[in-house]
């Protein structure tokens, strides 16, 4: 890696400076004796979580559980895992019974199977009470059946990145608000051979964020309120031509995308517009500062519908029923956010993790460095993969399955015609929503 800038690394080094001060460590200890939650004796943690984007951040998180074992004497064993494997992985131990305490996943992970979470609507309670409430996503994606079955930890917003410069050289002086003049620009980009690109592939983070938001900006929906299955409207195949638009205009290769792929082709200056979490920023200030000072951040563009419909990454952490530590593993998602834990820890990640918990608004993250300042939101403007109905085991199936994103890359690339892609999904769906 090259060298960091020096805000990136004062903002990380204070960060890592923090969680790891004396002063810090005698916290968690007092925290500990007040807690709620008092650990099993002999209490170990063995906890899935997604692989790190941001180096700072994964670093600080392990301090973090270096000081939960000082302060508590409860091991905290952390694997982690990609994107794409933590749901697969995490379904095989709901299955068997054994092998986690605790996963850290994605989306709607702890719906996949909610009779095998912890109830944890203490500590909801808790928190909720102590650092002004949740947003409103955060209820939708932690309860089920009247209780907290997961604890929503952070969001990864889901937002164009593009460089200023070839904006401006495609004709347009500010990001566009509308998704026609979004489509003008990918096309003004390709002529100007400054490409974009997003993800058509099982990418669980950046092809489900756009293309749910490609679906929803134009009406389509995979469900109604009743949660049945009405993707084929003629507002769905509205989207999949815009989709197409785009597709005929991206750079080569987006249709095998994963989650880290557009950063890396970002950073090395060949992708000039992406749909991305912020980390892609914290790699080219460390990597390519030219890209970097050349960049900034928008929201998504308003569709036909004329409203935001934009879908983040969450994060909801859950705890599952069957483990022999459940006052460890409440004591640890407490501690996670705790105010003393959770801003140097969000100062850590630059941007990337954004908050649930309305009072951390106020972290100065959102606001030391203006191109971070839209990802501050996010969790309070997601709506979530279950559109219009409700957000529990068939949803979560729905989007662990691509459905939506399949539906997409089958008419972009050439495998279906609008009717063809339309009805797999169709079909798709219909045998999870039975």
């Amino acid at each position: 890696m090259k060298d960091l800038s020096r805000r990136t690394f004062v903002q990380a080094s204070t960060a890592a400076a923090i969680l790891s001060s004396s002063s810090f460590f005698d916290w968690a200890k007092a925290w500990a004796q007040t807690a709620p939650w008092k650990p099993e004796a002999g209490a170990k943690i063995n906890l899935m979580r997604w692989r790190r984007f941001v180096e700072a951040e994964d670093a600080a998180f392990m301090k973090m559980v270096a000081a939960f074992k000082a302060a508590t004497g409860v091991d905290v064993n952390v694997v982690n895992e990609s994107f794409d494997d933590i749901q697969p992985k995490a379904s095989v131990v709901a299955n068997t019974g054994q092998g986690l305490d605790m996963v850290w996943g994605l989306y709607s992970l702890p719906h996949l199977f909610p009779q095998k979470c912890l109830d944890q609507t203490d500590v909801a309670d808790y928190l909720g009470k102590k650092y002004g409430g949740w947003a409103p996503a955060a209820e939708m994606y932690g309860k089920s059946g009247g209780k907290w079955i997961g604890i929503p930890v952070a969001t990864t917003g889901g937002l164009m990145n593009y460089r200023i410069s070839s904006m401006q050289k495609a004709g347009f002086k500010e990001f566009p608000k509308d998704t026609a003049s979004f489509l003008e620009l990918v096309k003004a980009l390709k002529k100007n051979n400054t490409p974009a690109g997003f993800a058509l592939g099982h990418a669980s983070g950046d092809a489900n964020t756009w293309l749910h938001w490609a679906l929803w900006s134009h009406g389509g929906q995979l469900v109604d309120k009743d949660d049945k299955v009405i993707i084929n409207s003629p507002e769905t195949a509205k989207s999949l031509e815009f989709v197409k638009a785009l597709y005929e205009n991206f750079i080569p290769g987006t249709a095998s995308w994963n989650d880290s792929s557009n950063n890396k082709i970002f950073v090395s200056g060949d992708l000039h517009l992406t749909s991305n979490g912020i980390s892609v920023y914290v790699a080219a200030q460390k990597d390519n500062k030219a890209v970097a000072d050349d960049m900034d951040h928008a929201y998504m563009p308003i569709g036909p519908v004329g409203k935001p419909t934009e879908l983040h990454l969450a994060f909801p952490i859950l705890t599952f029923n069957f483990t022999k530590a459940p006052n460890a593993c409440k004591a640890f998602t407490a501690f996670m956010l705790e105010a003393e834990n959770f801003n140097p820890w969000v100062e850590a990640a630059q941007g990337y993790l954004s908050h649930f918990l309305n009072a951390y608004d106020k972290n100065p993250v959102w606001t030391s460095d203006p191109k971070r300042t839209p990802y501050r939101d996010v969790s309070k403007r997601t709506l979530t993969p279950g559109g219009l109905g409700s957000l529990g085991e068939k949803a979560a199936a729905a989007v662990a399955d691509f459905i939506v994103v399949d539906m997409f890359a089958n008419y972009a690339t050439g495998r279906e015609d609008v009717k063809g892609a339309i009805a797999v999904a169709e079909r798709q769906a219909k045998r999870i929503y039975r």
